[in-house]
């Protein structure tokens, strides 16, 4: 024989229901984040940007980029005043017949970072290369600006 107890099934009966309303939530919070989105990439917002690593060596700056999957043809680097800026595309393969996908994180699109250079930096000095994903720009350090004691002078 089972016991009913109407206070125990309401409780179950309300945590279901909270459960399931926290799933519709979480499904609308998702389809929202995607169309957001999809809305900046239309807009060209959506631009990937690389993570890098800029550090000083004996010899100038360096610059490290991580850019998996691409190749040096991929790849446009430039320097227009104090400003480098990395550019490329990463394209989506071919759409196979043979897969279906379940889940993809892989980002694909325009990539797109640009970065403050030190003043005085001299555009001639800049170089990059590619090996195994990553881009390595270098770059002599700037001049250094002399410090002068100036005199003051009564006018």
């Amino acid at each position: 024989m089972t016991i009913h107890d109407p206070i125990t099934a309401k409780r179950r009966d309300l945590i279901g229901a909270g459960q399931e309303a926290l799933t519709s939530f979480q499904r609308e919070f998702e389809r929202l984040h995607d169309d957001f989105n999809t809305g900046l990439s239309r807009m060209g917002v959506g631009a990937i940007s690389p993570r890098v690593d800029i550090c000083e060596t004996d010899k100038g700056i360096e610059i490290t980029a991580e850019l998996p999957g691409l190749e040096e043809k991929d790849i446009e680097v430039s320097v227009a005043g104090d400003v480098l800026t990395i550019k490329g595309e990463k394209t989506f393969e071919a759409e196979r017949k043979d897969r279906n996908y379940w889940f993809g994180e892989r980002a694909y699109g325009s990539i797109l970072r640009r970065l403050a250079l030190p003043e005085g930096v001299d555009a001639e000095t800049v170089k990059a290369t590619m090996a195994k994903g990553v881009l390595t720009v270098t770059m002599d350090k700037p001049a250094k600006a002399s410090a002068r004691k100036i005199e003051v002078k009564p006018a």
